[in-house]
């Protein structure tokens, strides 16, 4: 006796979609597996109405922003995300994570200096040296856009402190 194929259950319109939209529709994923998150409206990724967006759609942009600074998805994926000052910036600053493995971005630390505004930052795992990734959200009309991003090396170093 035989199984039937499992079915692809369909994914609530609060989450962030995944590559798996990708590969059904005959385009190759830039990233296997990670979130992908041009092929939703803004308001489907980022809460409908005008509420803020959910700790999981704010990780899923930094992953995706992580992998385009990092050369390994292209800057298109975020284009509904950011505004145009913003996107443009994304685009120019080109490759700035140099890193043979993949990204990934830890848990958001999140933080409201007003209601219309949301800045987080995450910390992006890229080898021997971490960067960190800050973003800032804000509410227009109804959508949640990017307005800045910034990002830097750790100044943490793994070398042992000399004895003297």
């Amino acid at each position: 006796m035989s199984r039937p194929d499992p079915k692809l259950l369909t994914l609530p319109a609060s989450e962030p979609p995944y590559d798996e939209h990708d590969r059904r529709h005959g385009s190759a994923s830039p990233t296997a597996g990670a979130l992908a998150l041009a092929h939703l409206p803004p308001r489907a990724a980022f809460a409908g109405g005008g509420r803020a967006p959910e700790e999981r759609a704010l990780r899923g942009l930094a992953q995706a922003v992580a992998e385009i600074l990092a050369g390994q998805r292209p800057a298109g994926v975020v284009a509904g995300r950011f505004t145009e000052r913003a996107y443009g910036e994304l685009v120019r600053a080109g490759r700035m994570i140099h890193t043979p493995r993949r990204v990934l971005v830890g848990r958001p630390h999140i933080t409201r200096p007003q209601d219309d505004v949301i800045e987080f930052c995450v910390l992006v795992h890229c080898g021997d040296r971490s960067r960190v990734l800050a973003l800032r959200l804000e509410r227009r009309r109804t959508h949640w856009l990017c307005t800045e991003f910034e990002t830097a090396e750790t100044t943490t170093s793994h070398r042992r402190p000399q004895r003297t």
